[in-house]
């Protein structure tokens, strides 16, 4: 017997021995999105963790989405935790607060880009900092490439990604992105970019 003659008994036997349809599979369930409870929390002080955390200096960023729907408007929101993350594949990630009204526009629009700000762009990020203002308002932009996210004019670097997966992190959430392109701003730009350090806004010295 030939091996399609040996497929062919096999399908014949399966056939006989089913007598009835399999039982359908539950789906797990989803998990729970959810802060940290009470008795999950370490005994540090709020305040204190905030001061010593903020010895980090951070670079600082706006993370910007196209309308999700029509006649919406474009969403943003100013961030600082925002960290390349893979090489290959290329992913970076950036973490938003579980309470932020921004994010939920940004996720359904399943894309974002990334703008890093320049040093004399402060006022910028404060207004993106700004909860139901028309952040958008007197700001000039284009179309980044893939995602068609707000690319904000003057940033130093613009990263344009998808959303790959979302992690919960205690009061965050933990956005991954693909990059599917990116580039830079004017690579003579002497300001560099802006940092944010012990509470307020600097700049790299020369």
């Amino acid at each position: 017997m030939g091996q399609a003659g040996m497929a062919e008994a096999a399908v014949r036997y399966l056939r006989s021995v089913r007598t009835t349809a399999p039982e359908p599979v539950d789906p797990l369930p989803r998990p729970e999105l959810r802060c940290v409870a009470d008795d999950e929390r370490a005994p540090l002080d709020a305040r204190e963790f905030r001061r010593v955390l903020g010895n980090f200096a951070t670079g600082v960023a706006v993370v910007t989405a196209p309308p999700a729907t029509a006649g919406a408007s474009p969403a943003g929101f100013a961030c600082q935790s925002f960290t390349s993350l893979s090489l290959d594949p290329p992913l970076v990630a950036f973490m938003v607060g579980r309470t932020s009204t921004t994010w939920p526009h940004i996720a359904r629009a399943g894309v974002f880009c990334v703008n890093v700000l320049a040093a004399h762009q402060t006022e910028l990020c404060r207004a993106f900092a700004v909860s139901g203002a028309d952040k958008f308002a007197g700001v000039a932009y284009d179309a980044a490439p893939v995602s068609g996210s707000p690319r904000l004019s003057g940033a130093v670097a613009w990263i344009d990604c998808a959303i790959h997966a979302v992690h919960t992190g205690g009061d965050h959430l933990i956005v991954v992105g693909r990059v599917d392109a990116l580039g830079t701003g004017d690579d003579d730009d002497p300001d560099g970019p802006l940092l944010f350090h012990r509470g307020r806004f600097t700049r790299l010295s020369g």
